[in-house]
């Protein structure tokens, strides 16, 4: 049972979660029905007259982990120099240590980071390629990471070479057999999504790591929509680097995330910035930035023990249950193509639902209904993608559904 107190109330601190943080044991989804959920979305303070289906974008922050962070916040600005940097920032080991546990690694292969978008080009900028060399990604990547790309071709002449992927693809196999027909004699690096933001299908991004440590290939996974959301474990993952964004599936503050680097990589991995060659071998060199708060990293922790008290498996069951309620609505309608798998194995919470015409005018129509979603276009699937969370009730699936079926009519 989750704890009322717990949920409401405000999580256990880290120092004293510590010992008791092992991971949960599975839990029944179903055991506690609508009353449980109504008391987790009690435990946000997110306005109503909005239907918020954009967790993919941000998620707004659990109470008690908004509250620490400005608690944080508003401690280190009385005595900046002092509470910043002698008090608030070695916490970020014990943050880093639970971080660690929960991802299946040993803390010192994990650096906390902004986002996964910067956790992603440190690897990408990090790895040593010379003019020719290859890189394989899928269609379906985060535009931004397909620029950190674009610009290594134009800076150092690398050849990038681009596979499609279906949203209904689910065997490991085929995704193994989808990079293999693309590589070559100097393929260096495979770069995937665990969770592509486009389409929600989960994939099986072992199968492809495994291939290519056998061929001395770097991987990189973009875990951004992955971690907090399905299970996670990047040590079975068998990857060189993972990187998330905690300010989506675990609803830490925004603006966290972290790098998970295989230790054998970390030497020769470079820093986005410059670190004495003191500290080559040491996963926190990739977090010299320079002055910053330390109050969202801190944070974490108690986005963490929330996490935990609800249960990766139940959390992920009611994800994947409110998605199934809209798109099981959906389905059948005349023009409507969901590119989102059916089945439970490959299926998360985000869902891409092309509603024909223009996704932008979807978006709009939908913004005016006070329903906000996600457009995706240009890309291989166009549509508008839905993504909720443990605050969204059953009634706001259902609104959504019913206004969409009311303009589909239009």
């Amino acid at each position: 049972m989750v704890s009322r107190r717990i949920l409401l109330g405000g999580a256990l601190s880290l120092a004293a979660a510590r010992p008791s943080l092992a991971r949960p044991p599975s839990l029944d989804p179903d055991a506690d029905g609508e009353a449980l959920w109504a008391q987790i979305q009690g435990a946000f303070d997110v306005d109503r007259t909005v239907i918020n289906l954009n967790s993919g974008g941000c998620s707004p922050a659990p109470r008690a982990v908004h509250d620490a962070y400005v608690r944080d916040l508003r401690r280190a600005n009385r005595l900046p120099p002092r509470v910043l940097w002698r008090e608030q920032e070695p916490e970020i080991e014990g943050v880093r240590t639970e971080l660690a546990r929960e991802a299946g690694c040993d803390p010192e292969a994990l650096a906390i980071t902004r986002n996964a978008s910067e956790a992603l080009q440190i690897a990408q900028l990090g790895i040593d390629l010379k003019p020719g060399d290859e890189v394989i990604v899928s269609n379906l990547e985060y535009p931004r990471m397909v620029n950190t790309w674009a610009q290594r071709v134009r800076r150092d002449g690398i050849v990038v070479r681009t596979v499609p992927l279906s949203p209904s693809l689910s065997d490991p196999q085929q995704l193994v057999d989808a990079y293999a027909a693309a590589a070559g004699r100097r393929t260096r690096v495979v770069h995937v999504s665990h969770v592509p933001f486009m389409t929600g299908q989960v994939l099986p991004v072992a199968a492809l790591c495994d291939w290519a440590r056998q061929r001395g290939v770097f991987s990189i996974v973009d875990g951004a929509h992955a971690f907090a959301h399905v299970p996670v474990d990047v040590t079975e993952i068998g990857c060189d680097y993972y990187a998330t964004s905690l300010h989506k599936w675990l609803m830490a503050p925004i603006g966290t995330g972290f790098l998970y680097v295989r230790p054998d990589r970390i030497a020769e991995t470079w820093a986005l910035q410059p670190a004495p060659a003191a500290r080559d071998g040491d996963i926190r060199k990739f977090e010299a930035i320079g002055t910053h708060p330390a109050a969202g990293h801190n944070a974490i922790a108690q986005a963490l023990s929330f996490h935990r008290q609800l249960g990766l498996a139940r959390k992920n069951a009611r994800l994947r249950r409110l998605r199934a309620r809209w798109s099981d609505a959906l389905r059948g309608l005349p023009g409507v193509v969901l590119h989102t798998p059916d089945d439970p194995r490959y299926g998360s919470g985000i869902g891409l639902v092309d509603l024909g015409g223009l996704p932008r005018q979807w978006v709009e129509a939908l913004w005016a209904e006070r329903i906000l979603v996600q457009g995706i276009n240009p890309g291989p699937f166009k549509g508008v993608r839905v993504s909720p969370n443990v605050f969204t009730t059953t009634g706001e699936i259902d609104r959504f559904v019913a206004v969409v079926r009311g303009l589909a009519q239009k």
